[in-house]
Order: structure tokens, then sequence, then C-alpha cells
């Protein structure tokens, strides 16, 4: 046995407990920071070759570990751009030089150019709904961009889509005579057409009110009969343009912008629709209009529609759902999507290297990135106004220290031991 031998034992244990102190006092001095993943410290022995009867000790070594995939409570606060992560998965963010890496770190707030930027300085990242519902890129981070929700001023969308559903009279009148159909724009239109209204938007989020009239202009029938199928007109005119100081608001005085054709079958179920679209020749837009919904049935005619698009409207708020969805609502009540933020997540998140700013980046040894939407293919939801703590257990951690000190000064002990019997030996000479 080497008395040298023993003393360098002595100081790999040392080394070894001071690894151990600097992960506990790392884990203490971080216990309230949002999204920070306590690291621990693992020993192993060294062991080095020994002959009979002679034993040559080795010394220990350690390796820190990371509880990166252990959940951190969840607090509620009173910001909605507090986002925790309830699951798996981490915020993909970017840094100031556009790196994107992951963290769990939620405690976003608004900077100066409206981008939600957490407290060490990195961008939240998501989908934009610009050109339509986004779709995930699952093994990279192309098409994110900077998640902003400064919207100042007034927003407007026009019309491009609408729809009635509802029920069409079997037992209504059949008009043969074409001059009283409202399609002939006429004063003499037939009491046996029914009439309802709906507003849609221009680009400059004004109102436009057009009026429906339906009619039922035909029966077909067996050779024994029985009816096999119907016909209806849907004849749609510019509210704007109905006559006024009468009984009617016929005739306008512009022509039709949409006369539509349905056909429904002997079950009072829709068959067909045709020339269905809206063309406005004062806003210049087309509104394609839905009637899949209506049907025909021996009961009072009844409808209820809608119409897409906004009218002019401030923001009232903005709120992110447990989806990722990010949206703005109005002052009128209307809502609109603008970003959606993705989770992205590896297959050994406690491998994953960790950078300053409570952030990771995947490596080798984590594996690769793969990116999805909340609540999709395991990954977590997204919840608002809340905040994940830190999974630190400060009782433990105090623990650690206590015991890290003893084990250190064990160690400096057999170091000194060994110094006396140094000091022993050099004296036999004397």
């Amino acid at each position: 046995m080497s008395i040298f031998g023993s003393m360098k034992t002595a100081v790999s244990g040392m080394s070894a407990q001071a690894n151990r102190l600097s992960t506990v006092s790392d884990n203490i001095a971080n216990a309230n920071t949002t999204g920070y993943k306590a690291v621990s410290t693992s020993f192993s022995s060294l062991v080095l070759p020994s002959s009979s009867g002679n034993y040559n000790s080795g010394g220990v070594q350690t390796s820190v570990r990371q509880a990166i995939s252990e959940q951190g409570d969840i607090s509620y606060t009173t910001s909605d751009y507090d986002l925790a992560i309830s699951g798996d998965g981490f915020f993909i963010v970017q840094s100031a030089d556009g790196t994107p890496v992951l963290t769990r770190a939620g405690d976003f707030s608004v900077d100066s150019d409206g981008n939600l930027v957490n407290s060490a300085g990195f961008t939240l990242m998501g989908y934009s709904y610009d050109s339509g519902v986004p779709a995930v890129v699952v093994n990279g981070f192309d098409g994110l961009v900077p998640v902003n929700v400064s919207q100042s001023g007034l927003s407007a969308v026009a019309s491009t889509s609408a729809y009635f559903s509802g029920n069409l009279n079997s037992e209504a009148t059949v008009v043969t005579d074409t001059t009283t159909l409202p399609s002939a724009n006429s004063s003499g239109v037939t009491d046996d057409t029914q009439k309802m209204s709906l507003v849609a938007y221009d680009s400059l989020g004004g109102t436009v009110q057009y009026d429906y009239y339906f009619t039922k202009t035909g029966v077909t029938t067996d050779a024994n009969g029985a009816v096999t199928g119907s016909s209806w007109e849907v004849s749609v005119y510019r509210n704007a343009d109905a006559a006024t100081g009468g009984t009617t608001s016929f005739p306008y005085s512009s022509s039709a912008v949409s006369i539509a054709s349905l056909s429904f079958d002997a079950a009072g179920q829709l068959t067909s629709a045709t020339d269905t679209d809206i063309v406005d020749p004062i806003t210049a837009k087309t509104i394609t209009m839905d009637y899949s919904d209506f049907t025909q049935l021996a009961s009072d005619f009844s409808a209820t529609g809608s119409a897409d698009g906004q009218a002019a409207s401030a923001v009232s708020s903005v709120s992110i759902g447990t989806d990722g969805v990010v949206s703005v609502s109005y002052a009128n009540g209307a809502t609109k999507a603008l970003y959606q933020i993705p989770l992205a997540t590896v297959a050994s998140p406690d491998n994953l290297t960790l950078l300053s700013g409570n952030v990771y980046s995947a490596n080798g040894m984590s594996g690769v990135t793969v990116t999805g939407f909340p609540q999709t293919n395991g990954l977590g939801s997204i919840q608002s106004g809340a905040l994940e703590s830190s999974n630190v257990d400060l009782a433990g951690e105090l623990t650690e220290m206590i015991e890290a000190q003893r084990s250190y000064t064990a160690n400096s002990k057999v170091f000194q031991t060994g110094s006396d019997i140094m000091d022993v030996l050099v004296n036999l000479k004397r």
C-alpha cells in the first residue's frame, strides 16, 4: 500500500464532495428559478490493480445527472402571458443571435416590438396563421416565427364564405309563373316566397346585408304520381338596393347577386345546389354560399345562417389556449387565431445539454428533436396564467449539503493522517 496513494484517494474524495457541494449550491441558488431542473452528483469507484497482500487504493469519480424530465409544481399567476407546460415537451425559443433552443421557463412578457420574451431574453416561437391553419414541421424548426401579440388599431376582414341551414316546407305552393319569381325582380312577387336576411362584411369592415328569397319552383313525380323530388330557387339581393316607400322590397335597383337552384329527393334531403356563389359588383367580392344542411320536410320554414369576416373593431384581449393557439378577441366579440405554439421533445430529455438562461440543446445522447402541437403524440398541454416552479427539494438539498460537508471533512482527515505518517517516515532519519 502506498501512503501517497491513500493521500491521492483522499484528494479524489474531497474533489468529489466539492462537486457534490457545487450541484447542491446550484440547486439552492435556483430554487425559485422558473422551470429550473435540479442537478445531482453521482459517485462511482475508481479501482487500481492490486496484488495479493498489497492493496492499492483507487479513488472516486463523479458525474452530474439532470432531472429534466421531472415535472415541477405549477403555480398560477395574474399574467396571461405566463405559460406552463403540464406534461412532456419544451417551448421552442430563439436566442438573440437567432439560434433555436428548448426551455421550460415560460415567464414571458411583451417586449417593445410586441414579441413574447422570457426573463432570460429568449423569444417564444410559433407557427403563424397568415397562410391558413399551420402544419408542424416534425423534424426541424423551419416555418417558426416570433409570437407577436402587438395588435394596435382597428382590424377588418372581408367575408368570403357563408352558410344557411334549416328547413323548406315541403307543402309550400309551387310557383309556375316566372314573372312572380323573386329572380324576375318585379313588384308582383308571390306570397309563397320565404325571406331571410344575412349580414356580411366588405374589405373595409363595413356591413353588407343580403336578402334571401326561397321559392318552390317544381315537383317531379313517378308514373304512379308519387313525388320523387322538388326544386327551389334562392334569389339574393343587396338590401341597400331595395325599393322604399312601398309594401315590398321589389323591385330592387340592381339585379340579383345570386340565383341558386336547390334540388331535394323524395326524402327531403338536398341532392344538388348550383350557382350558389354571391358575386357582388359593389364590393367586388365573391362569397361562397353553403346550403348543404337544408332539408325539405313537412314543417314550417326555418333558417339560420352566418358569414365569416369581421367588422372594423379594436382588439380587446389576447388569449392562449391549452392547444397552444394564440387568439385575439375584438371589441365586437369576434375572435381570430394568430399563432399556434408548438412543443418539442427528445428521446432522452435528461441528457440534453444545459446552456445559460435555463435553456437546452439536443445532442447525440439526448436524441434528435421532434416537434408537435400540444396535446398530440404524447406532448403535454399549455396552461396560460401559470408557471412551472423548479423541481428542487430544498430540504433534501440542505441534507445533501450537510452530508457533503461531513464526507469532505472525513476525507481531509485521511489526507491529514497520511501527511502525519509521512512526517514519521521523514523523522526516522534523525
